[in-house]
Formats: structure tokens, C-alpha cells, sequence
């Protein structure tokens, strides 16, 4: 007799099929990274914020009459900057801490006597590198830029630094523009179309101006006035107390038109050069690229190599979780090492301090333009992670 059994029906949502299966061994190697990460993360951070906002604060307090409720507002908002630097060092110390603790017990020895490689071990802590990758790009784009400058606007207001300090460029605002012209040839050239100068900027016009404007063929001008005040509306200048002096091709003056009052269709930058910007770590990507732009039409070669190697650190930095993690897992699986807690820690503080001088070598390197940014941003990432995947590789041997 023949049972004739019906399969029952899987009790799991049919969604849960379409997920990767997860292993004992990952979610055990997974639950090992989890804490020390944590812990690392509160570390680190409490570190960073202790010698970077607490005493300062304190002493903003003590010397200069800062309310501490405005001083635990300030520290609160730059929590997510240090949370974010703790990100890297955090994933380090977990993969060491991790793996030291199960090759301490034999349990990286029973994991490879089941003919389970190196590899395949060490693969739960690069998807956690990859995942703080991403977090801390998340956080350096949506969080940290903005709580940064909310807390430095706190401050100025709080301690008057915003009234004693103006918070725009005062003297010798220079603002050039090129346009492509197209060469008998056919090529086209970048050629210098208006020049504008401005001897000072008080806040709400620009004071002794000069603008020399060769943008239209065949008509050159030049613009003085005493003073300018950037329509928004119009979107355009209104000079006044000035002077137009036009100028023939042949360089003798054509004509000359004095005015109390006239309106120029002139592009805004030179008022967004005036203005102050906010500081690197108060500005996204995609903020840093358009200062970035209008820098690149001042001419100021030392503030446009300085952002540009902002931004570039910008993309880079989340990787180094992902070399970090590298480092840390190939370090803890080297045959016949046993690393404690304290080894672990205290190995990683090498690292971490090795990588930091290397990048501010860099740093100083592109300042001076012995560097690209892009080579000075990448090439500590380039370095810990050739560092990282060759310990890897001669663990595994």
C-alpha cells in the first residue's frame, strides 16, 4: 500500500526565497565583528570628541562665557563627524579583535582542518568593510556636512565672532572670465573675454570698481564706477557713478559715456567670490564642486588645488573601511598568531597612526603641487590596500 503524502507548503514568506542564504558560519563570524565594531565605534568617538570638542568647549565656557547648553548643542552636532573617522579605525580593530579571539581558541584551526580556506574565512569582515563603506559615504554626504556648519554658525552667533569678523572677503576682489573662440583654422581657443576688479566689498555693494569687457567682437569697453550692487531680480549689476569707455580696435578711445546710474548683464561670481564660503567639512560633493567652479574662474591656484584634493578625499576615504578590513583580517589569520584584546588595540593604533602620517605626507605634497590631488587622496588607499591584499595572500599559503 502506497502512501500517497502531499508536500506541505513552506511556512516562510515566499519573499524570504528570493534571499541569499546566510550560513552558521557567516551569521557566527558576523555576531564575533558586530561587538568589537560597536565598541570601537564608541571608542574611537569618545576619543575624538574628548581632544577635539570637549576641552575646547570647555575653555569657550570657562574664558569666554559660552551657555553650556549652547556648549552640549555645539558637541551633539559634531558627534556624526567623529562617528564618521571612527568608521575605518572601528572596522580594523573588529576584524583583529574578531579573528584573534577564534585563533586564541583553535577555532580558526577547526574551521580550516573542515578544508574551509582562508578566503572564505576572512569574507564576512570585507561584506562589514563594504557596509561601513557605504555608511560612511551616506553620513559624509546627507549628515556631517550640514550638522558641521549648524554647529560653527552656533558658535559665531553665541560668541559674537560673526559681528566682530565679517564674514566676507573686505579688499581686492579679482574675478576673470575666458570664452572659446573659434580660429580661422577651425580650432577653438580659450581667450581672456572680462576682466573684473573690485578694490572692496562692504557687505552690500562692491566699492571702486573696474571692468574691462572684451567678451563682444569688434567693441571693447572698459567700466569704472564707484560703486555696485547686485540686482537678484534682474539678475544683473547696477553700477553707479561710473564711467564707459569704449574702445575701437585699432585701441583709440570711441566713445564716452559717464552715468549715474546703469545696469550691466555681468555673471554673479565675483559676489559669490566676495562671500565666505563655508569650510571643506561643511560642504557635500556636489557643493564643493560648484565653489569649486567658481574658483577655477579667480584664478587662485592654491584654494583651487586645496579643494580639489578636498573632494577627491572625499570619494576616497570611505574605501580605506574596505583596506582597513584587509589589514586587520590577514593580520589576525597569520598561522601560529595569537593576538589578545590589548594586542589587537594596540596594533591597530600603529596602523591607523602609519596610514594618517602617509595621507598628511600626501596632503602637504599636493599643497605644494608635488602631487596630483587625485594621486595624494588615493595613494594612502592605494598602499594600506596592496598592504592588506598581500597579507591576505601569504596567509592563505
Amino acid at each position: 500500500m502506497t502512501s500517497n503524502t502531499v508536500p506541505q507548503p513552506s511556512s516562510a514568506p515566499p519573499w524570504q526565497n528570493w534571499l541569499p542564504q546566510i550560513s552558521v558560519m557567516d551569521r557566527y563570524l558576523a555576531k564575533e565583528l558586530a561587538m568589537p565594531f560597536l565598541f570601537g565605534v564608541g571608542a574611537f568617538s569618545s576619543i575624538g570628541v574628548s581632544v577635539g570638542t570637549v576641552f575646547d568647549l570647555v575653555r569657550k565656557v570657562v574664558e569666554e562665557g559660552l551657555p553650556i547648553h549652547l556648549a552640549m548643542q555645539v558637541m551633539l552636532l559634531q558627534m556624526p563627524y567623529f562617528i564618521v573617522l571612527s568608521f575605518p579605525m572601528s572596522t580594523l580593530l573588529a576584524s583583529m579583535m574578531a579573528f584573534g579571539r577564534l585563533s586564541n581558541d583553535s577555532e580558526l584551526v577547526a574551521l580550516r582542518s573542515c578544508g574551509i580556506g582562508v578566503y572564505r574565512i576572512v569574507a564576512p569582515a570585507l561584506v562589514l568593510s563594504l557596509f561601513v563603506t557605504g555608511l560612511t559615504f551616506v553620513f559624509n554626504e546627507a549628515l556631517v556636512p550640514a550638522a558641521n556648519y549648524q554647529a560653527t554658525t552656533i558658535l559665531e552667533r553665541a560668541l559674537g565672532t560673526d559681528d566682530n569678523q565679517p564674514s566676507f572677503r573686505e579688499e581686492n576682489i579679482f574675478y576673470r572670465e575666458f570664452s572659446e573662440v573659434e580660429q580661422p583654422d577651425g580650432e577653438k581657443k580659450s581667450i581672456l573675454s572680462r576682466v573684473f576688479y573690485a578694490e572692496r566689498y562692504d557687505g552690500k555693494q562692491m566699492l571702486s570698481l573696474t571692468i574691462i569687457d572684451r567678451s563682444q567682437a569688434g567693441i571693447s569697453q572698459i567700466v569704472t564706477a564707484k560703486s555696485a550692487v547686485w540686482n537678484s531680480q534682474e539678475r544683473a549689476w547696477d553700477f553707479r557713478d561710473g564711467t564707459i569707455y569704449l574702445v575701437a580696435p585699432d585701441g583709440s578711445y570711441r566713445d564716452i559715456l559717464r552715468f549715474e546710474q546703469q545696469r550691466l548683464q555681468l555673471p554673479r561670481t565675483p559676489l559669490d567670490l566676495a562671500v565666505r564660503d563655508r569650510f571643506s567639512n561643511e560642504l557635500n560633493i556636489a557643493e564643493a564642486q560648484e565653489r569649486l567652479a567658481i574658483l577655477r574662474q579667480s584664478g587662485e591656484r592654491a584654494e583651487i588645488t586645496k579643494l580639489e584634493l578636498r573632494i577627491q578625499q572625499k570619494y576616497a576615504f570611505p574605501f580605506i573601511c574596505v583596506g582597513f578590513g584587509l589589514v586587520g583580517s590577514a593580520l589576525a589569520n597569520r598561522r601560529h598568531q595569537r593576538l589578545g584584546r590589548a594586542t589587537s588595540f594596540g596594533v591597530s593604533v600603529v596602523v591607523i597612526f602609519a596610514y594618517y602620517l602617509l595621507a598628511f605626507l600626501m596632503d602637504a605634497l599636493a599643497r605644494t603641487e608635488f602631487l596630483s590631488p587625485m594621486v595624494a587622496a588615493w595613494l594612502p588607499l592605494l598602499v594600506v590596500g596592496a598592504l592588506g591584499t598581500g597579507l591576505l595572500v601569504r596567509a592563505a599559503r
